[in-house]
């Protein structure tokens, strides 16, 4: 196996349950250093859940969750900090704090380090916010943001801290055509520029292909295909087909 296909996370026989409802049955995926992998996957089959045992909000009830070779299943809260200095999570809503400017809510995770200067603060919060298209910005409060500058505001926010690591959970949802390509090339510029390894959740099938390397579907409680993504909207799966069917409109590749 090359360096590029290294993986970074590996998911391995991953239980999970919420009372009576089993989110997972035996989860198994690689997640390859550098790589943007996009998860595919109906309503309520445990897509976001993914992200969330990655950084240690929800805790699996069997199995193995590698990051770098490490198994953080079990890990603690306090044994996850350096992970998710590791590993940043753009959230669907952006989980700005509309009490802090948007200067302070970029700084937020630098400042937690308690590494940086004020002056190196400010000097990496401009920077981020110049990589997402919004410079200048600092001064303004999150109530004074259109929805696609919460998202890229909280897109800075991630990046502040050069993790290796980004998790976008539905990066796209509820923005316009024209702020939903916009967010798509940030997330390619973004993979790069910083050469990051990310984790796509969404339902957008054009976002999804323009952004990804390889496309994975979860149904049923395990993932049912990953693939590449020139061969994933060929895969006979009938999971996949059954997804891409009930779409509103024609998937990239699907289709033809």
């Amino acid at each position: 196996m090359s360096p590029a296909e290294h993986p970074f996370v590996r998911f391995l026989h991953v239980k999970k349950a919420f009372g009576p409802k089993r989110i997972y049955s035996d989860l198994c995926l690689d997640i390859r250093k550098g790589e943007t992998l996009t998860l595919l996957g109906g309503s309520g089959t445990g897509k976001s859940v993914m992200l969330k045992l990655l950084i240690g909000l929800v805790t699996a009830d069997q199995g193995r969750i590698e990051v770098d070779g490490e198994d953080v299943a079990g890990f603690t809260d306090e044994q996850f900090l350096p992970i998710r200095r590791r590993i940043s999570m753009l959230f669907q809503s952006g989980a700005l704090f509309d009490s802090l400017s948007v200067g302070d809510n970029v700084a937020y995770p630098l400042r937690e380090q308690a590494k940086f200067t004020e002056a190196e603060i400010a000097d990496r919060v401009a920077e981020r916010l110049e990589v997402v298209g919004l410079p200048g910005i600092q001064a303004m409060k999150p109530s004074d943001l259109s929805g696609g500058m919460r998202k890229r505001v909280g897109l800075a926010r991630a990046i502040a801290v050069d993790p290796e690591m980004i998790l976008y959970d539905e990066p796209t949802t509820g923005l316009d055509p024209m702020n939903t390509r916009r967010i798509s090339e940030l997330i390619l510029s973004i993979q790069e520029r910083l050469r990051v390894t990310s984790l796509v959740v969404t339902h957008d099938l054009p976002s999804a292909y323009m952004v990804s390397n390889r496309l994975a579907m979860l149904a049923h409680g395990r993932i049912a295909v990953a693939l590449p993504k020139a061969d994933f909207w060929r895969s006979p799966e009938k999971a996949l087909r059954d997804f891409i069917e009930a779409m509103p409109g024609p998937a990239p590749e699907s289709r033809r």
